[in-house]
């Protein structure tokens, strides 16, 4: 290899060195302004129609902006509850709407319908399981997730209706401005006890979880 051949490769060696380090400069300080707008806002992490799975006065709560029709979401979904399996009186989830997908908004007006019949969580695990069926992204069917929802045992006529009342467009309307102001982005988007996840992953989701209860045990 000749002296220029050699000059080239080493300046796009430094290029691409002097990118990666920029992007990962430019992550963090997004991470850092989500973590900020987290501490800043620590209202808008939990409401009080937020939907909670554990003890509710665990000291760790994960808090999940989720979307039925991700697939990460429901990847997701047994990793958190295998970490609630594991802290039992330490954690408890909280899940807030964040509806990306094309009709993923009829669904979460549904899924909020079901708390009225004392459904939800059923109606949720039933849904993520049939998600392949119908959260096609360019031309979701949702009317399969709703015949999902009834074989949970939900009444789907009076949730339907239920679904279409202002009561129940204005949770989803709440959501949608809290991640909005929260700067969240992307589904499943993870807060423990109001931090981010500084990288995302299930092993850095079980790391911040794990870090939070033992102070919280001490």
């Amino acid at each position: 290899m000749n002296s220029k051949k050699i000059t080239v490769t080493l300046l796009l060696g430094l290029v691409l060195l002097a990118f990666f380090f920029g992007m990962k400069t430019y992550q963090g300080r997004e991470q850092d302004a989500q973590a900020q707008k987290a501490s800043d806002q620590m209202e808008r992490l939990v409401r009080m129609h937020s939907p909670v799975l554990g003890p509710r006065d665990a000291p760790v709560t994960i808090v999940e902006f989720f979307d039925p029709a991700c697939e990460t979401c429901r990847a997701f979904y047994p990793i958190v509850k295998s970490l609630m399996r594991q802290y039992p009186d330490d954690l408890r989830l909280v899940l807030r709407y964040a509806p990306f997908h094309q009709g993923s908004d009829q669904v979460i007006l549904l899924l909020e319908a079901a708390k009225k019949q004392d459904k939800y969580w059923p109606v949720l695990e039933m849904v993520l399981a049939a998600q392949p069926m119908w959260a096609d992204h360019g031309r979701p069917n949702v009317e399969l997730a709703f015949q999902a929802a009834a074989q949970a045992g939900l009444d789907l006529p009076q949730a339907l209706k239920d679904a279409a009342t202002p009561e129940v467009a204005a949770v989803l309307q709440q959501d949608v401005e809290d991640l909005k102001a929260l700067q969240v982005t992307k589904t499943p988007s993870f807060f423990v006890n109001g931090q981010p996840l500084q990288s995302f992953g299930a092993e850095q989701l079980a790391a911040l979880v794990a870090q939070e209860v033992a102070k919280a045990r001490k």
